[in-house]
Formats: structure tokens, sequence, C-alpha cells
């Protein structure tokens, strides 16, 4: 197995659970978009929570270079749903009252885009599925999983980030008291057949 990421921060973070848990990985420092694999050397690509980052053309055309012919693509992804009144709703309100520029609010968890990026990068025998579930968290853990998003974490300064998290916590002890959160999320995976050898 190789995991590939660009962030050599992520593969030393990576390495460092393998170490915890006693497995072995082989990670490599490389873009999606130019593995700097051989060409048709790789059973499967899976992208897990990371296909939207890329520049999904290019990524699609790389996986199904380093493919065998009879290789998988597996993309999955995982998003909290916002829907009227409910938990992620409030949350997606509260970053963008912090943080006027995020776009990434309003998902619906299904990417058929990403459908034409493998259609045409030649992949065949394209399936998807989805499915909901809801996820428990504790007031402070779900305090932590925002502070960690794109729209809190990875953009603000750490001085409007202390005050989302204040304002976060006292969302939440105000509409969504309780030990335990049940929050939205959609599952939504793409599955596809390596191209066929010209």
């Amino acid at each position: 197995m190789i995991g590939i990421d660009s962030a050599g921060a992520m593969l030393a973070e990576a390495r460092r659970l393998d170490a915890e848990a006693g497995v072995e990985i082989e990670y490599r420092e490389a873009p999606a978009e130019e593995t700097q694999l051989g060409a048709g050397t790789v059973d499967v690509v899976a992208a897990g929570q990371c296909w939207h980052w890329f520049d999904r053309p290019r990524a699609a055309r790389e996986a199904a270079r380093i493919l065998r012919p009879d290789g998988r693509l597996v993309i999955a992804h995982f998003d909290w749903i916002p829907l009227p009144g409910n938990l992620v709703q409030a949350t997606e309100e509260l970053i963008a009252a912090h943080h006027p520029g995020w776009r990434y609010g309003g998902g619906l968890g299904i990417y058929p885009p990403w459908l034409r990026d493998l259609g045409e990068a030649a992949f065949h025998a394209i399936e998807t599925f989805s499915y909901d579930v809801d996820v428990a968290y504790t007031p402070e853990s779900w305090r932590g999983r925002v502070r960690a998003s794109n729209g809190v974490g990875a953009t603000l300064p750490p001085e409007q980030v202390a005050a989302f998290d204040r304002a976060l916590a006292a969302l939440l002890a105000e509409r969504f008291p309780g030990a335990t959160l049940a929050v939205l999320h959609r599952v939504f995976a793409v599955l596809a057949r390596a191209p066929a050898p010209a």
C-alpha cells in the first residue's frame, strides 16, 4: 500500500499514527495529479475525503494512467448535511457570520461533476451510492470538529477561531442542549473501472 500526499506534515502525522497502530505503509510526497508512480502498476486508487481538493480532471487522468487494466477507482466522501433547523444549518450560519468569505455551506453531499471527470478520463462501469447516518458528538467534540474545518481553523486567525468557538459553545447551550448531539452526515461513494487498454 502506498499513501500519497503533497503535504509533508500530513505524511509525518500518518507515519506517527501508523507506528502507534503497528502498521507499515509506504508514503510518498507528491500531488494526486502527478503521483510519480509507474503506468499500469496499481490495482486500486482510493481517494477518501479529498477528491474536491484536486484538479479533478487531471487527477482522474493520473488515476487512469497508473491503474492496471482491471484496476478500480474508489472515491469516498463524508459531509455534514444542513437542513432547516438542524445543528448543521445553525453551525454553518455561525461560520458564515464569523467568516463572510466562506463558500462551502449548504452542501448536498452528492457530487455529480465527479462522474463527468471520470467519464472524460475513459473510466467505465461507473457506479455511485449514498446513505445518511447520524453521527454522535459531545458538545466538546462537535466544537473541535468545527474548529478544525476549512471555514474556521484552517482559514481564520487564532483570535477569530477563539471568538467563533465561544459563540458556538453558547449556541449549543442555548439551542441544542444535552450531552450527546446527533449530527446528520451523508456518505457518497463513486466506484469505477479503469479505462480499457487501447
